[in-house]
């Protein structure tokens, strides 16, 4: 019997300004039977991240572009529900770069098979590309040490609070900025972090400077334009600064200013680098490994906020820009 797949698909480019509704259409298609070596997948679970508007955008040049029409790109955990001599087994769990649909054909080479004793999601979540973006631009681009300052911005986000955490286990002091009393209490009761700036409050500069009066070792930013700026303003003498993200630019969707205070860079001899997580791709599996010992000896704490229904996924994504999420984004179907 033939497979209907619902499935929500880009239809405009939200360039310089937020995402609408209109960005999206949604489309049923009936799905080919698996040819020989591919599987038919169940999605569960949708992933969101700040990144897929970028890719909405078409400004982010580490990935294909995407046209009208496509399928829109997001992460996911499916299900096996039949296989015609597929390299899973019915019923097994993978998560993947999937796309928005509820039901998809393929021979699964891009999808990974889940094997962890923490729920499926925690792939998505601590185990996936926000935990492995987190130990990666901590570890290989920050490089803390024991004493070390570390502050993060958009801490109470998916991978800022895991960031934060990690420094921790790093024997750092860690000090966090986000939004609102709420989000602050939970970064130090919760997320283990050594202190909270409210930058809704005003005055993050001085704010920096109560909290890290020695000067900042690690930034690890994920905000971008006047937060960064602030925390440049603060930097110690070999700091580095990683720049993981802009949250700040993406309802624009324009490119933030430079910082004013990026001359510190040279009074402090700093040094300040961009990634892309991917460039450390072979190394993931290893990494999940860590990060999931760090939970499961209590050291690591990870956050998801669970919406429902398919036909929630385009104000689920919206959800990441005002704000209104509490840890990693998630869909279940």
């Amino acid at each position: 019997m033939p497979t209907t797949a619902r499935q929500w698909l880009l239809n405009g480019h939200p360039r310089g300004r937020g995402i609408e509704q209109g960005d999206f259409h949604f489309a049923e298609v009936t799905l080919p039977d698996p040819a020989s070596g591919e599987m038919l997948f169940k999605t569960h679970y949708l992933g969101f991240d700040p990144a897929q508007k970028g890719w909405m955008e078409n400004i982010a040049d580490y990935v294909a572009p995407m046209a009208i029409g496509d399928v829109m790109r997001g992460s996911a955990v499916a299900e096996v529900v039949s296989s015609n001599g597929g390299r899973f087994t019915v019923g097994d769990m993978v998560f993947g770069s999937t796309g928005w649909t509820d039901h998809f054909v393929s021979d699964g080479h891009d999808l990974t098979r889940i094997e962890t004793d923490l729920p499926p999601t925690a792939v998505l979540s601590v185990l996936g590309t926000t935990g492995v973006t987190a130990y990666c631009g901590l570890f290989k681009v920050g490089k803390p040490v024991a004493g070390d300052t570390v502050l993060v911005s958009g801490a109470a986000g998916a991978t800022g609070s895991i960031v934060g955490q990690l420094a921790k286990i790093a024997g750092c002091r860690a000090v966090g900025i986000a939004g609102g009393t709420d989000k602050c209490d939970w970064l130090v009761k919760e997320a283990g972090y050594d202190a909270a700036i409210d930058y809704k409050a005003g005055n993050v500069r001085e704010q920096i400077k109560e909290h890290c009066p020695h000067g900042v070792d690690v930034i690890f930013d994920n905000v971008g334009g006047a937060i960064l700026n602030d925390m440049l303003g603060q930097i110690a003498t070999g700091a580095r600064v990683v720049i993981c993200g802009g949250i700040s630019r993406y309802e624009t969707g324009s490119l933030p200013a430079g910082p004013q205070n990026y001359f510190n860079l040279v009074f402090r001899r700093g040094t300040m680098a961009g990634f892309i997580v991917l460039d450390w791709a072979a190394e993931f599996p290893q990494i999940r490994k860590r990060l999931e010992g760090f939970v499961k000896d209590g050291r690591l704490n990870y956050r998801e906020d669970v919406q429902h229904g398919f036909e929630n996924a385009p104000d689920t994504l919206k959800r990441l820009f005002s704000g209104a999420n509490r840890g990693k984004q998630l869909l279940r179907l």
